[in-house]
C-alpha cells in the first residue's frame, strides 16, 4: 500500500515558557501554580482566542500555539506581555511570573492535533533566546510584519540554534521596548486590512520523515 503524503502546511508558530519556572516552583509550588493558572484564564488564553490561535499543547510552563495569520501571532504576543506586565506591578520581582516568547512562520507537519518540523523547533529556540517579558522572532517574521504592525525590532544578527543547520536571523522586542508600543486599539488601526493569512499560500505535500521538537 503506498504511504500516504504527510500533511503539511504553512503556519506563524508561538512558543511561550515561563522565565525561572524551576525556580518559582521551588520556592512555593502552590502560589506559583495559582498564579500561572490564573494569568492563563484571565489573560493568555483570552488573547489568544481573540486573535484566533489554536493552543497545540502545553506542558508545565510552556505552550505552543499555531496562527493562520503572522500579524495575529505577534499582535496577541505584544498584548500578552503587556498584560503581563502591568499583572506584575504589585508582585515582588522573584514572585513573578514572566513569559519568554519565541515566534516563527514555517512549514510544519501535522499528526492529528499536533504539529512538527523545522518551523516548530525554530520557534521553541527563538523562545529560549528571548528575555523574560520579551519576544525573540525569526527574519521572516519581522519581515512579514513590516507596515502591518508599528514595531522596531532589536536586530540580533545571525545565531546558530540548537538542530537548527543554518544560522538563524534573530530580531527582539525587549520588555522595555513592548511596555512603550501604542495601545492594542492603535496597533489594530495600524495593520488595517493587510495581515499575511498563512492559510492561503499554497504548501505542496511533502512525504519526508517528521522532525519532533
Amino acid at each position: 500500500m503506498p504511504t500516504k503524503p504527510t500533511e503539511r502546511r504553512l503556519a506563524a508558530i508561538l512558543a511561550a515558557d515561563v522565565a525561572g519556572y524551576s525556580r518559582l516552583m521551588g520556592a512555593d509550588e502552590g502560589d506559583t501554580l495559582r498564579q500561572l493558572k490564573a494569568h492563563r484564564r484571565a489573560l493568555v488564553d483570552p488573547k489568544i482566542a481573540q486573535h484566533r490561535g489554536r493552543i497545540v499543547k502545553t506542558a508545565g510552563d510552556g505552550m505552543l500555539v499555531e496562527f493562520a495569520s503572522v500579524v495575529d501571532a505577534v499582535r496577541c504576543a505584544v498584548e500578552m506581555q503587556r498584560g503581563m506586565a502591568k499583572r506584575n506591578v504589585n508582585v515582588p520581582q522573584d514572585k513573578r511570573i514572566e513569559f519568554r516568547v519565541g515566534i516563527n512562520v514555517g512549514d510544519i507537519a501535522i499528526d492529528g492535533e499536533d504539529i512538527f518540523g523545522d518551523g516548530v523547533n525554530l520557534a521553541a529556540r527563538l523562545e529560549a533566546l528571548a528575555e523574560p517579558g520579551g519576544i525573540c522572532v525569526s527574519g521572516r517574521v519581522q519581515e512579514d510584519t513590516v507596515g502591518r504592525l508599528p514595531l522596531s525590532f532589536e536586530d540580533r544578527g545571525e545565531q546558530h540554534v540548537k538542530n537548527i543547520v543554518r544560522p538563524v536571523r534573530v530580531y527582539a522586542l525587549g520588555p522595555k521596548t513592548i511596555a512603550e508600543l501604542p495601545s492594542s486599539t492603535e496597533m489594530k488601526l495600524a495593520s488595517g486590512s493587510h495581515a499575511l493569512d498563512l492559510r492561503y499560500l499554497a504548501v505542496e505535500p511533502f512525504d519526508g520523515q517528521q522532525q519532533h521538537c
